[in-house]
C-alpha cells in the first residue's frame, strides 16, 4: 500500500509563480508521505496563447527541469499534469509527462481529444486553434516497486470511454486524469464520470484539478476543482474541495484492485468477439 496525492491549483498567466506553487505542493505531498504526486492539466500556465507558444519546448528542456530535479531529490514519482510542448506545425501539444523517482521522463502522452465547446455560462473554448492533437494512444507505465501500472489521459478525454477501456486492456491499475474541468460542466459531470471510469475499468482513478478563477480575469474561466481519488468500486477516497489550492491524498492498495476484479469479474466477461 502507498499514498497518492492529487494536487489542486489555480493557475494563471505568470508561469514562474505557477511553477513555484506547483513545486511547493509536490513537496507538501512528499511530506505527507505520498509516493506519487499528480499535478493538474496546464499547471504551468493558463493565459494568452502567444505566451504559451513562446515557452513551449521539448520535454527534456527547461520547462520540466526544476520538477525533474525535485523528483530526483525526493525520490518521488510525479505526473506533470500537462504542459505546452512544441509541435512540428508551429502549434503546441497539451502533453502529460510522467517523471520517475530518478528524475527521468518515464512516459509522455499528447492529448487526443481537444475541447472546442461554447459553455452556457459565457465561456468559449477552442483548444484546437492553438493545440495540435496527439497521434498516439495513451501509454500504460509500470511504476516499479509500487507494484501497479498507471494509464495516462487528460481532462476532456474523460468523456470518451473507449480510451479508458484501451487502458484497461493494457492492464492499467491506476488511471490519471489531470484536468481543468469547467465549473459549469464539473457540477454535473465531473464526479460521476470519474466514478464511472473507475467502476467500468476496475481501477483507481486519480484526478488532480484546477480550481476557481483560472487564467486572466477577463477570460471568464471558472474551474470546478474537487481533485479526487476514486477506488475501483467507485468510492471517493479523497476530495480537495471546491475552494482553493490543496491536496487530495488517498491510500492505494493493489490488493483492493485484485479483490474487486475477483468478486465482480466484469472485465473477464467481456465479449470482444461479438461487440
Amino acid at each position: 500500500m502507498f499514498l497518492a496525492a492529487c494536487l489542486q491549483m489555480t493557475a494563471g498567466p505568470e508561469r514562474r509563480d505557477n511553477e513555484r506553487r506547483a513545486l511547493a505542493l509536490v513537496e507538501e505531498a512528499h511530506r505527507r508521505g505520498a509516493a506519487i504526486a499528480l499535478l493538474p492539466e496546464m499547471w504551468e500556465h493558463i493565459g494568452p496563447s502567444a505566451q504559451k507558444r513562446s515557452m513551449a519546448g521539448p520535454l527534456d528542456g527547461p520547462q520540466l527541469a526544476p520538477l525533474r530535479d525535485l523528483c530526483a531529490r525526493l525520490s518521488l514519482w510525479c505526473l506533470a499534469g500537462s504542459i505546452a510542448e512544441r509541435a512540428e506545425d508551429g502549434r503546441f501539444h497539451n502533453t502529460s509527462a510522467l517523471i520517475a523517482p530518478d528524475g527521468s521522463i518515464a512516459a509522455a502522452y499528447r492529448k487526443l481529444h481537444l475541447f472546442d465547446v461554447d459553455i452556457p455560462d459565457g465561456a468559449r473554448y477552442r483548444e484546437s486553434k492553438e493545440v495540435a492533437a496527439g497521434g498516439a494512444p495513451p501509454p500504460v507505465v509500470d511504476l516499479g516497486r509500487l507494484g501497479v501500472r498507471l494509464g495516462l489521459s487528460i481532462c476532456y478525454d474523460l468523456r470518451f470511454p473507449e480510451l479508458y477501456r484501451r487502458l484497461a486492456d493494457q492492464r492499467a491499475d491506476l488511471i490519471a486524469v489531470p484536468s481543468a474541468f469547467t465549473a459549469y460542466t464539473g457540477r454535473a459531470h465531473w464526479e460521476v464520470l470519474l466514478r464511472a471510469r473507475a467502476i467500468e475499468n476496475q481501477a483507481f482513478v486519480l484526478a488532480p484539478a484546477q480550481v476557481g478563477r483560472i487564467g486572466r480575469p477577463e477570460d471568464n474561466r471558472l474551474a470546478h476543482g474537487h481533485a479526487l481519488a476514486v477506488d475501483p468500486w467507485g468510492a471517493v477516497l479523497a476530495d480537495a474541495g471546491g475552494d482553493g489550492e490543496g491536496l487530495a491524498v488517498a491510500p492505494i492498495d493493489p490488493a483492493r484492485i485484485a479483490q474487486v476484479r475477483r468478486e465482480l469479474p466484469a472485465l473477464a466477461h467481456r465479449r470482444p468477439d461479438v461487440l
